[in-house]
């Protein structure tokens, strides 16, 4: 059984969803937009808010919470969230990506599905402090430095860090909700 879980007693999680394999599938705005898009749905229908995020090309990192503290709908949404995406983007994968990525998706799949985009876990961190919760910030926001991919977080294309260092004032692709503390 896994570690990690959402329970009724933490109102704001760090998560992580990696691809299987660590495929490199968000390589281009199309496959990048499935993922912001589908954060903006759920903040508009299913309650969920988006702190800050970050997509790499092989997993994307999120500060997530429900609007009304709810913890089960936290979870069914971030749920909900996982089997849409994973089915746009293995879709995506079948039109877009080498032949090799689909048979790697169709290894990777369970006996009641054909495909598999992410990792089984997502590893869902309770975030209870202000002090956490800047630790994670930052551990996102910097992600793409790290890999090499920028040299600072803020330039980034599909991050909120540009949004976090421009005090709110640089647009995101995706809703950002504050968080009190």
């Amino acid at each position: 059984m896994e570690r990690y879980r959402i329970g009724p007693d933490t109102a704001v999680y760090f998560v992580t969803f990696s691809v299987v394999e660590w495929l490199p599938i968000f390589v281009n705005e199309e496959a990048f937009r499935i993922v912001t898009d589908s954060l903006n749905f759920c903040h508009r229908q299913k309650q969920l808010r988006t702190n800050a995020y970050v997509i790499m090309p092989t997993h994307l990192h999120a500060i997530v919470f429900d609007a009304d503290g709810r913890s089960d709908r936290l979870r069914d949404s971030l749920t909900q969230f996982r089997k849409f995406t994973g089915r746009s983007l293995a879709d995506y994968c079948d039109k877009q990506a080498p032949p090799c990525f689909r048979d790697v998706l169709k290894e990777a799949a369970p006996d009641d599905r054909e495909r598999r985009i992410w990792q089984r876990s997502w590893h869902p961190e309770g975030i209870e402090t202000e002090k956490f919760w800047k630790q994670k910030l930052d551990y996102l926001h910097e992600n793409p430095c790290r890999k090499g991919l920028t040299r600072r977080g803020c330039e980034w294309r599909f991050s909120s860090a540009s949004y976090f260092v421009s005090d709110c004032a640089i647009p995101n692709d995706v809703v950002l909700s504050p968080l009190e503390w």
